[in-house]
């Protein structure tokens, strides 16, 4: 019997553009233009002042850690206990959920404000997903 597959997103014509960045190894964010208000998760307004007039570009993909939790139970398909969950800082100012990688799973290794940098997991031909390693140097 085939093991379980992680769960996969579902792209939308407003979430395409960050879907396509990670595909193609680029962290996208979406800028206001009205306020210069940068967010995250996408979407076709600012959350700030409710524009429309928005842009995407290209994130430094730099950030730091600001919370987690480390899952032990094996219940989430795809996925090996222990993992972390965590809330990563963006260096443009949001903040998003991700996994960190490259790092032992524990609270000795996985230190709140830890610089962290972007990597990216492929699941298939269609969805890249973003996840967090320490950063080099």
């Amino acid at each position: 019997m085939a093991e379980p597959q992680r769960a996969r997103p579902k792209p939308t014509p407003e979430t395409q553009h960050f879907w396509d960045g990670t595909r193609a190894g680029e962290l996208r964010l979406q800028r206001c233009d009205a306020c210069a208000h940068v967010y995250f998760p996408p979407r076709p307004f600012c959350p700030s002042c409710a524009s429309r007039k928005v842009s995407v570009f290209k994130a430094s993909g730099k950030g730091f850690l600001y919370s987690y939790v480390i899952n032990h139970r094996p219940a989430a398909p795809g996925f090996t206990p222990p993992y972390a969950i965590a809330v990563v800082e963006l260096a443009e100012g949001p903040r998003m959920m991700s996994n960190i990688i490259d790092c032992p799973q524990t609270p000795e290794a996985l230190e709140l404000d830890m610089k962290l940098e972007v990597a990216f997991e492929k699941l298939d031909d269609k969805i890249t997903l973003p996840v967090f390693r320490p950063a080099k140097g």
